[in-house]
């Protein structure tokens, strides 16, 4: 699914959407260029999910862990990761939640995974014209219907 998103606000309205609609062990890989709009959706995501604390990107603390909204949110920013660095990590334990509580799990710059979780949904932004942008929601394994059926029907009431 393409989605024209024509400013900030929309982009974060669309975050808003996937917080309330996304369940526990949910997993956002998201690609995009700097300044895409990728931290702005996560934010979004955020206050969807309940959490009043503000969402930060974790560029350089790595992870984010929110803990006090409706369910978790763990966000990840790899963006100055080498693919070798971002394999010792062992990521996969927030998306199989063994070593903490499941939740939402967002990666940033996710195309630097050297492995993906078995289920998950690709956010992949891209530029527009006069600060507008385009999202494309791919899910792969995933059953995400009932979200784009939320999302869907709060861009075209």
């Amino acid at each position: 699914m393409k989605i024209f998103l024509a400013d900030t606000e929309a982009t974060l309205r669309l975050g808003i959407t996937l917080g309330e609609s996304l369940t526990r062990g949910s997993v956002i890989l998201l690609e995009g260029d700097l300044g895409a709009g990728k931290t702005t959706l996560v934010q979004g995501i955020g206050k969807g999910l309940g959490i009043a604390e503000p969402i930060v990107s974790p560029t350089f603390t790595l992870i984010n862990e929110y803990t006090e909204g409706r369910l978790p949110l763990y966000h990840l920013d790899l963006y100055r990761l080498e693919l070798q660095e971002v394999a010792a990590l062992n990521l996969e334990s927030y998306w199989e939640g063994v070593e903490v509580i499941a939740g939402i799990v967002a990666v940033e710059w996710a195309e630097r995974l050297p492995y993906k979780p078995d289920s998950y949904l690709s956010v992949s932004l891209t530029y527009g014209h006069g600060g507008a942008r385009q999202v494309e929601l791919i899910p792969f394994n995933c059953a995400i219907s009932e979200v784009i059926a939320a999302i869907s029907a709060h861009l075209w009431p």
